[in-house]
């Protein structure tokens, strides 16, 4: 697993009630979300490298 870490994140409300419904509606997490919305983007902007697939027995 992957080393995780914490920071403060100041967001404004509007934004932060936007986040918190798409959460919801995906059954994730807040955190888990804004985690899901950075990977994506880097991903988007190729700025994340691509993780080698796992080989399954």
């Amino acid at each position: 697993m992957a080393d995780k870490k914490s920071f403060a994140l100041r967001i404004d409300s509007e934004m932060m009630k936007a986040i918190e419904k798409w959460a919801a509606d995906e059954f994730r997490s807040v955190n888990g979300q804004i985690e899901w919305m950075l990977n994506n983007s880097l991903k988007q902007a190729k700025r994340l490298k691509n993780k080698p697939e796992e080989k399954k027995p």
